[in-house]
């Protein structure tokens, strides 16, 4: 593993700055997706926590979560609509990713996409007020990349014509992936300073997120055959809706 690969990884999933000279492929993409997670999470919800003081929970919850968007490119939102899209008509597989190539976003897409965000805005918006409650932003942001680094494990097909698919398989090793999700688990440990309930309560968030977000993945290669760019964005949204979605019922 090259150490540009979280150049890589910022590269592609992120709007920041990198020296064209230090990304060279996308193999780094997927194994250091749950470090750019970790900065985009803190940097997310401490835009949440400062305008819910300044403003309110709600006020908080949605420029956090555009933040999100903005610095991510909407490119997993993006994916979520078009795998809404190929995994949710009635297609043969050829026609479904046929669909998932098209620039426009079709129905299934767009009510895919307008429910995601009213689910995280409200549960959000929910959380914000509540002890701890912040850390399930951070944690279900760490939580998605997470989801998104398991589709590069050995033995994930990629999707015919994924080019992206192609170049991240195999790329993430099981141990890798297991140190990742250990030091998500230090994180949220750290960041509960000492409440072990809400500790617990957050990584069951966590868990249920990366459990949808395989389910996903699953649906997709049933459906595609592999995993392409779109699912792994679709994985990583699902995982952060799910996860926000427990911990609200969790921590409230």
């Amino acid at each position: 593993m090259r150490w540009t690969g979280p150049l890589e990884s910022a590269a592609l999933l992120t709007v920041l700055p990198v020296p064209a000279r230090a990304t060279t492929s996308s193999r780094g993409v997927l194994p250091w997706a749950p470090l750019v997670g970790l900065v985009l999470g803190g940097v997310a919800t401490g835009v949440a926590v400062l305008v819910a003081r300044w403003i309110s929970p709600l006020a908080g919850a949605v420029l956090a979560l555009a933040v999100l968007a903005l610095l991510t490119r909407g490119l997993h939102l993006d994916g979520l609509a078009d795998t809404a899209d190929g995994l949710g008509p009635v297609h043969d597989r050829e026609r479904a990713l046929q669909v998932m190539r098209q620039g426009d976003v079709g129905p299934f897409g767009v009510v895919a996409l307008v429910l995601t965000l009213l689910l995280q805005t409200a549960c959000l918006a929910a959380l914000l007020p509540v002890d701890h409650g912040w850390l399930a932003l951070w944690t279900a942001v760490a939580a998605a990349r997470l989801a998104m680094a398991r589709a590069g494990l050995p033995g994930v097909p990629a999707a015919e014509g994924s080019s992206l698919g192609r170049l991240v398989a195999g790329t993430v090793s099981a141990p890798w992936l297991t140190g990742c999700g250990l030091a998500l688990v230090v994180l949220v440990v750290v960041g509960a300073a000492g409440d072990v309930a809400a500790a617990g309560r957050l990584l069951a968030a966590a868990a249920a997120g990366l459990l949808a977000a395989e389910l996903v993945q699953r649906r997709a290669r049933a459906r595609l055959g592999g995993v392409t760019g779109d699912v792994m964005g679709a994985m990583g949204e699902t995982a952060t809706t799910v996860a926000l979605l427990v911990a609200a019922a969790l921590l409230r």
